[in-house]
């Protein structure tokens, strides 16, 4: 019994450093500090941690979205140290890392600072000439697919079979899914501001799957392969069927993604652009077999013709309302054609139209007829519908622009990003993004009960990752304010992506209620 006072001594020593090393490791400080907003780039950044670690994967991704490969690291006990690069672009830097703890688990954070000003108030980065070069190609190559391809399959599976047009639309549906490969890559490189070098990794590659960009391309080739089918099948009625489910793929492919799929109202401009898809794939699908049917001078382009002119015109006639509506909404004011580069194209695009329909009226009600008349004239309607099939490639072209030009309604005070994230029936939380872009972000958290009532709370932490980039947990206290509601200011969001957002709310000394969700943030 004399020795139990001795022994609890001993025991209480021995747990005392027992219980330090099996706790994890945590950054006491960084320099340059997380958030820090720098004149000049620093030559190091310094983590130091509560205990020693061992580094594991700790990586700098610049304010271009490159992870640089360059930066040189240097760890001892406690302290790592990163020697960055000379030549770094001005805007926000992460510094995302992962370290082991005395007790082997592993502990994971990111810093951000910036040089110069954060990205969202830095001055744009030069736009690769290559890069956005071949993202336009790409993107009139998927048109061609799309219109001229499938839209070209249905002609012959619903109009009339142009056999020597069978190769062109074969053509054309390969060109159409090479492009939509093409384009996965692309817009990935766009995305994260890499050189065309970075085809070569997966990152571009894997970023892309995230978009809704992807399920667009999905559809697309999954429609032009449909086309394909559809041109190798035998039995009639299959054919037609497959066409007809190709058809509409290429308005669904539209309408999932894209600037008029997101515009307001949006059912309005997604039927719309549902539509408008299906009214230019009929009508641009026919024109190469048209010509080529016409050409041959066999008897056959006469019913072909007549058959195409009875629908086309209702169809025209649609596609020419869906349009005008696509264009009241994305522009949402008339001077915008003339001050805007999305208006600008519009114009352009709109100029070839009238064209375009000049030439379908002289087809209609010229040329048709005098070749029902004189057989003879079938060169000059031949000529026509190229120059037809001509006009429609340009203003593809013209079209592929707007993927490098927001609309103008988009150029409006930009519309907070709201989620809502339950949590079964204990609580609710809801949150606003403000502006929900790339740059600065202010959070805006309302925590509610099941019932709706406001749920007290003693303390609220905010933690973003960005996975899909490596970039790991970016931990942030809010601040309950007057309104009632948990603010986080400021909150550095550097890169595009798909973001996910875990927020630890402290009802009670015992309780704690943990609610996660995922949110896209996109470029200014």
């Amino acid at each position: 019994m004399r020795r139990l006072p001795a022994c609890v001594v001993a025991l209480v020593l021995v747990a005392c450093p027992a219980t330090q090393a099996c706790a994890h490791a945590s950054l006491v400080s960084a320099d340059p500090r997380d958030g820090s907003v720098l004149a000049q780039a620093p030559q190091r950044i310094e983590l130091r941690f509560n205990e020693s670690v061992t580094a594991g994967a700790v990586t700098l991704i610049d304010a271009q979205g490159r992870s640089r490969g360059d930066a040189k690291l240097e760890a001892t006990a406690d302290t790592i140290v990163m020697m960055l690069p000379s030549d770094l672009p001005q805007g926000s830097q992460i510094v995302s890392y992962r370290v082991i703890s005395q007790d082997g688990h592993p502990v994971a954070g990111s810093v951000v600072f910036s040089i110069g000003a954060p990205s969202a108030n830095a001055a744009p980065a030069d736009r690769n000439v290559a890069r956005d070069g071949l993202i336009w190609l790409a993107r009139i190559g998927l048109y061609v697919g799309l219109f001229a391809g499938v839209g070209g399959a249905f002609f012959q599976c619903w109009i009339a079979r142009a056999t020597a047009a069978r190769g062109p639309v074969l053509g054309a549906l390969a060109v159409g899914v090479v492009a939509a490969a093409a384009s996965l890559g692309l817009l990935g490189l766009d995305l994260l501001g890499l050189p065309l070098t970075g085809l070569a990794d997966s990152g571009p590659w894997t970023v892309t799957l995230d978009t809704g960009f992807a399920l667009s391309l999905a559809i697309a080739v999954a429609a032009m392969a449909a086309g394909w089918v559809a041109m190798q099948t035998k039995r009639r009625s299959s054919a037609r069927a497959l066409a007809a489910l190709a058809l509409g793929g290429v308005g669904l492919s539209l309408a999932v993604t894209g600037h008029a799929a997101t515009a307001s109202p949006e059912v309005l401009a997604r039927s719309a652009i549902f539509v408008h898809g299906l009214g230019v794939a009929f009508w641009l699908g026919a024109l190469v077999p048209l010509a080529i049917l016409v050409r041959q001078s066999n008897g056959a382009a006469m019913p072909a013709l007549v058959r195409f002119s009875a629908i086309a015109a209702p169809i025209v006639g649609v596609l020419a309302l869906a349009g005008l509506a696509l264009a009241m909404i994305e522009l949402g004011r008339l001077r915008a054609l003339i001050d805007t580069p999305y208006g600008i194209i519009l114009s352009i695009k709109l100029a070839l139209v009238v064209m375009l329909l000049g030439l379908a009226a002289l087809n209609r009600y010229w040329l048709v007829p005098a070749l029902a008349v004189e057989p003879r004239a079938s060169g000059a309607l031949g000529r026509s519908i190229r120059w037809e099939a001509a006009t429609a490639l340009a203003i593809l072209a013209a079209v592929a622009g707007w993927r490098f030009t927001p609309p103008p309604r988009s150029l409006l005070p930009e519309t907070p990003l709201a989620l809502h994230i339950h949590h079964t029936d204990k609580a609710v939380f809801q949150v606003l993004i403000s502006p929900g872009s790339v740059g600065s972000d202010d959070f805006v958290l309302q925590l509610m009960n099941g019932d709706g009532t406001p749920l007290p709370a003693k303390e609220v932490r905010l933690t973003l990752s960005l996975p899909g980039r490596g970039v790991e947990e970016l931990e942030h206290t809010a601040v309950l304010e007057p309104d009632g509601y948990w603010h986080v200011r400021e909150a550095a969001l550097p890169l595009a992506g798909r973001w996910h957002m875990r927020i630890d709310a402290l009802v009670s000394d015992f309780d704690e209620i943990a609610l996660d969700d995922d949110f896209d943030i996109t470029r200014r």
